[in-house]
């Protein structure tokens, strides 16, 4: 793998290398991050099969230089929020932990948005909980609900945010005109969008987000979806780089904007270690036209 050169005292920690961004109204973070939804059990859903294993995941993301590690209260549900809070609390001052309100499991393979103002203030109030803190540095509204006026979903966060309860407001799965309503009543920090090398339509909330400085944390980051001529030159980019395809999609995400925190995730230290290695990667231009194309 071609590597970028470490600056000094890094060598040990490859997500140093990744680049850096300063979150709006907030702390600088490294820009490869950890999402937790996959150390739940089998389809997002109950206790993981290995529990300690997850909690090894959880503190060797910090050891390799993670600083924010996204969740959610859907994810398990619960399941996620609490092992995070087991592993590493009381937690290091550079960790930023994301987590979301808005989607309710009633089972497992069903998720319902809810984003009513009283669910995602009992939603908030369960998280600070389980987390085990008194404010939740970025709480992210998980989704819109079309049975509820965005502005009141909004509003709501914005009300616990005065309360103190949260520190800085994030959106996830919106629109451009979506988001542009939510920086009408606060200063949005983040956009949690689906993105990937193969799944690009959300290029223009990318782009806003760009001019405005916000944060983009692509979820699902390593492509799952149907463009199989995409993987294919991934594969292709990967044996020549000497890496692998998962490492050259998240380096990709990488190059592809300084406001981009990929956050792969996964249930297993081995993987977790590959995954901060695509930090180390670099591509060519030749790579970058090649998975574009």
């Amino acid at each position: 793998m071609e590597q970028v050169q470490p600056s000094a005292g890094t060598a040990d920690r490859p997500v140093d290398r990744g680049g850096r961004l300063r979150l709006r109204g907030g702390r600088d973070i490294n820009r490869l991050g950890f999402g937790a939804m996959r150390l739940t059990g089998p389809g997002i859903w109950g206790p993981p099969a290995n529990r300690t294993e997850a909690l090894q995941v959880l503190r060797r993301s910090l050891e390799l230089g993670v600083e924010l590690i996204d969740t959610a209260d859907s994810y398990g549900p619960e399941v996620s929020e609490a092992l995070i809070a087991e592993a590493l609390y009381p937690y290091p001052a550079t960790l930023v932990i994301a987590t979301k309100g808005g989607l309710t499991r009633p089972a497992a393979g069903d998720w319902r948005r809810d984003a009513r103002p009283a669910h995602l203030t009992a939603s908030c109030e369960a998280s600070l909980r389980r987390l085990r803190v008194d404010c939740i540095e970025l709480y992210q509204l998980h989704a819109p609900d079309p049975r509820v006026p965005f502005e009141d979903s909004i509003g709501a966060l914005v009300r616990l945010k005065e309360q103190g309860k949260i520190r800085h407001i994030g959106v996830s799965n919106v629109s451009v005109a979506e988001l542009r309503r939510a920086r009408a009543l606060v200063d949005v920090v983040s956009v949690q969008n689906r993105y990937n090398v193969a799944e690009r339509r959300f290029d223009d909330v990318l782009a806003l987000c760009e001019r405005e400085g916000i944060a983009f944390l692509p979820w699902s980051p390593l492509s799952s979806g149907p463009s199989a001529g995409t993987l294919r030159n991934a594969a292709l980019v990967a044996r020549r780089r000497g890496a692998t395809t998962a490492q050259v999609a998240i380096a990709w995400l990488l190059a592809r904007s300084p406001v981009m925190v990929p956050i792969p995730g996964t249930s297993s230290v081995a993987h977790l270690e590959e995954n901060v290695a695509a930090a180390t990667l670099r591509l060519h231009p030749e790579d970058v036209a090649e998975l574009e194309r």
